[in-house]
């Protein structure tokens, strides 16, 4: 008979429920968040053959990747189809979620979630990394621009000499203003090396992976984006259709249909915001940097034409993603002087 398990997941201790094929309670109990303490608890109480749900969230890849290797059946679960069924009950507590999570696994009424590789995972968090930095250099070069334009004093665009160098020939012989400006842009240069670290490692990452190398012949890719793509998708095979890549990274439009009302709305911004980000940024340097004309351009400005820019850098964006996946599935690079086919 196999038994059904549901793991709800804190940062020092686990509730474990169990339940059988009739949804009857078996077991529950505590244990400490350790993949050796659960593995434990779980074959003891369970058998070797259980199914276990857990949710998605921050200890999910480490716990999901160590009990796989110790032979366990483990699904991800979707935590938004699990919180709409666990907010039913009246009572929300750690051991009432974990016998929720054990019937949902028995019912099958859930969304199996893939579960990245640590690989994948680390290059994410170098660019989740690198995207920190970069916002934390963009909110101090603009405050410094604000204090220096409240005495007058203006840098101008970030054309020709380097910003710090125009900062420093403006506090020339303005001892009062470079007291608070100065620390600040010594800060800005040390954020600068750092970004400069990440942006070598990144270089190295995608120069290594054959995947990365291949995207890259698509317009608009650079290292950052390709690599942002391919750690978020990492397995190409898991999307049946390519279509399907443009909606995992949310850039499909919300619809909303019941009865004689049917109604598309914003895209629905779901998945990995970096990736979706970074995709929409490709878009823009295709539209307004890429001088070689392509079908791809062409297809975007005509879109520009009827529905304005904004909506064509979305369905550009959209288009791309979808181009990528083709292109990593068939191994070809992007071909200028063909028509693309319609995503």
């Amino acid at each position: 008979m196999t038994r059904f398990v549901g793991l709800d997941v804190s940062q020092k201790l686990t509730t474990i429920c169990i339940v059988d094929d009739t949804g009857r309670r078996v077991w529950r109990g505590q244990c400490s968040s350790e993949p050796e303490q659960i593995d434990r608890a779980v074959r003891r109480r369970a058998g070797d053959d259980a199914r276990i749900g857990i949710e998605t969230g921050p200890m999910t890849p480490w716990l999901v990747h160590e009990l796989r290797g110790r032979a366990l059946e483990v699904v991800c679960l979707d935590a938004r189809h699990a919180r709409a069924a666990l907010k039913m009950q009246i009572n929300k507590t750690d051991q009432n979620d974990a016998e929720g999570l054990a019937q949902i696994m028995r019912t099958g009424w859930y969304r199996s979630v893939y579960v990245k590789s640590f690989d994948a995972h680390r290059a994410r968090a170098l660019l989740g990394a690198r995207a920190q930095l970069v916002g934390m250099t963009t909110r101090l070069s603009n405050h410094i621009r604000g204090v220096l334009k409240t005495f007058g004093m203006l840098p101008g665009a970030m054309r020709g000499l380097p910003f710090d160098r125009r900062v420093e020939a403006l506090l020339a012989g303005r001892d009062d203003v470079a007291l608070i400006v100065r620390p600040m842009l010594t800060a800005w240069r040390e954020l600068r090396e750092q970004i400069a670290v990440f942006d070598k490692a990144v270089r190295a990452l995608a120069k290594a992976s054959p995947a990365c190398r291949l995207l890259m012949s698509v317009p608009g890719i650079g290292v950052v984006s390709v690599l942002a793509y391919v750690s978020t998708i990492e397995d190409p095979t898991r999307f049946a259709r390519s279509r399907s890549v443009g909606a995992h990274l949310g850039l499909t439009p919300r619809q909303y249909q019941s009865g004689e009302m049917d109604r598309s709305g914003r895209i629905s911004r779901c998945g990995d915001a970096l990736a979706r980000t970074l995709m929409y940024e490709a878009a823009v340097v295709i539209l307004a940097r890429v001088k070689r004309a392509s079908s791809l351009k062409d297809w975007a400005q005509a879109i520009a034409r009827r529905s304005g820019a904004g909506k064509a850098r979305v369905a550009l964006a959209r288009k791309l993603s979808v181009i990528l996946h083709r292109i990593w599935c068939s191994g070809e690079p992007f071909r200028w002087s063909e028509q693309l086919a319609a995503a």
